[in-house]
């Protein structure tokens, strides 16, 4: 992610942006959840590469009690109202302040990787791509959600398996307004 988000991102954005997320992104992140849900296989270990306010993590949490969930973003601030949010959820969801290139997961560790609405911000899609194969397991999958407009380098993902990209329409937006990608690692 650029710079800019970790400091852009102070605490009082932060927390503005949960507020707004609550508002603006419930449709989404129901959707991914139902998404991962249905994806994730029993007792998976779960990312979500920035994660925001970790409000997507709270669904997953609230809807598989198997799942091992972790997500991390690059800023600070975010990270700790993502962390406050989870109450009930606190123990089973750990989050962590860093980049999409360099990720604190060991090789081969997560078995998906879930990102939202912030594939837009990273400055290197090649970087960050190679840093999510590097810790997504042999067979692991791959689901990127952001805004269907956003810049997409398809060849930053040439080493996945059934690449996809498709428009994204929640049932009450008139138009797509974002795009996912799904792969999976070979």
């Amino acid at each position: 992610m650029s710079d800019h988000a970790s400091t852009y991102f102070d605490r009082k954005r932060s927390a503005s942006y949960d507020r707004r997320a609550a508002r603006l992104l419930g449709g989404l992140y129901r959707r991914v959840a139902a998404d991962v849900t249905a994806l994730a296989p029993p007792g998976a270990v779960v990312l979500d590469v920035g994660t925001g306010p970790g409000r997507l993590l709270h669904q997953l949490a609230a809807r598989r009690a198997d799942l091992v969930l972790g997500g991390v973003d690059l800023s600070a601030d975010m990270v700790a109202v993502a962390d406050a949010a989870a109450g009930a959820w606190s123990s089973r969801i750990t989050f962590q302040v860093a980049d999409v290139t360099s990720l604190p997961q060991p090789d081969d560790s997560v078995d998906l990787i879930v990102s939202t609405l912030s594939m837009h911000e990273w400055p290197d899609h090649r970087r960050a791509v190679a840093e999510l194969w590097r810790v997504l397991r042999p067979g692991g999958l791959l689901l990127v959600y952001d805004f269907r407009f956003a810049r997409f380098e398809r060849e930053a993902f040439s080493d996945f398996a059934r690449l996809r990209r498709v428009p994204v329409r929640l049932k009450w937006w008139p138009v797509a307004l974002f795009a996912g990608v799904t792969a999976a690692k070979h």
